[in-house]
């Protein structure tokens, strides 16, 4: 089971489960990779940038790679991103060999040109084979890389096994449709779009062309249900839905803690057994912990997941 360029839905973001002494929770992964599927995600990405990847011992990232794609029966991409190519190449190989759909890469910090840009894809698929189905994760806000549509394009053109893009600008709701005007004119080839940032401007990114959401979120439950109704062509029961969650949405999406109120809220859903995340690595405080109390009792009113706070996944 390929990527493809024509992947719709939503692919969740998994945060990679920790017992309170730092060790992998492999009985948590389970339990997480199974709410996913039982959640309606087409597909699970594992080891991005907020599954704490770059925390990880080579042998922890194959062990989890390979234990989700076991356990999951529908496509799973892996993150390779790696200082080097070797690293890179190994990892993709061995994800692939166990049944990965495909592997996502983000451009290295360093870049700043557009050549160097194109140039480092480019080498990094030379390295790992253009037999593999990949997806170009776009995320300037945390990895400072510019990648204007016209770059895109050219990453897109030059490797043919590029299927989708993982879209994080912010704002980047005209690169959504200057990409899609692209496709239109018969100069970029088909291409899917999944949205990230928490899922905070996943509403106007469907009405922009988005074919959905690559990102996490403690209620992924619910962007899956959102991104179903746009498909529906219900487009304000989708916006409903979405509105109840915005508060929510927004203050998971704080840069510096969100992975911390997602783990949080996780926990309390009873999907993983701790919030730990591996130092270093912020903690809530009370206070915080008050706030989000607060939030989804608000949200409860609007949806009833909200309210359900423990049972079917403590097992």
């Amino acid at each position: 089971m390929k990527l493809t360029a024509q992947e719709t839905g939503v692919y969740a973001i998994a945060p990679t489960p920790f017992l309170p002494d730092g060790q992998v929770d492999t009985r948590s992964i389970d339990r997480m990779t199974d709410f996913y599927g039982e959640a309606g995600c087409r597909g699970i990405t594992a080891l991005g940038i907020m599954g704490e990847a770059h925390k990880l011992e080579t042998e922890e990232s194959f062990d989890i790679a390979a234990r989700i794609i076991k356990r999951f029966s529908g496509p799973v991409v892996i993150g390779i991103s790696a200082p080097g190519f070797a690293a890179m190449r190994k990892l993709a190989q061995f994800a692939m060999d166990r049944g990965a759909a495909g592997v996502m890469i983000a451009p290295t910090p360093s870049l700043r040109t557009d050549d160097q840009i194109v140039s480092y894809f480019r080498q990094a698929i030379e390295a790992i084979g253009t037999d593999i189905p990949w997806v170009l994760q776009d995320y300037p806000l945390t990895l400072s890389v510019i990648m204007t549509p016209a770059v895109i394009q050219r990453i897109v053109t030059d490797n043919p096994s590029c299927v989708m893009l993982k879209h994080e600008d912010w704002p980047g709701l005209e690169k959504i449709s200057t990409l899609r005007d692209l496709q239109v004119k018969g100069a970029l080839k088909p291409l899917s779009i999944l949205c990230g940032n928490g899922g905070l401007f996943l509403d106007m990114e469907m009405h922009r062309g988005a074919d959905g959401a690559m990102t996490g979120y403690a209620f992924i439950d619910a962007l899956v249900e959102i991104v179903s109704l746009f498909a529906e062509g219900k487009t304000d029961a989708a916006h409903d839905l979405f509105d109840a969650h915005l508060p929510f949405l927004r203050y998971e999406q704080q840069q510096g803690i969100g992975l911390a109120i997602r783990k949080y809220v996780m926990m309390r859903r009873g999907i993983l057994t701790s919030d730990t995340q591996r130092k270093p690595g912020p903690s809530l405080t009370a206070k915080a912990r008050a706030d989000i109390s607060f939030l989804l009792d608000r949200m409860a009113r609007l949806d009833r997941r909200a309210a359900l706070m423990a049972a079917e996944y403590a097992a």
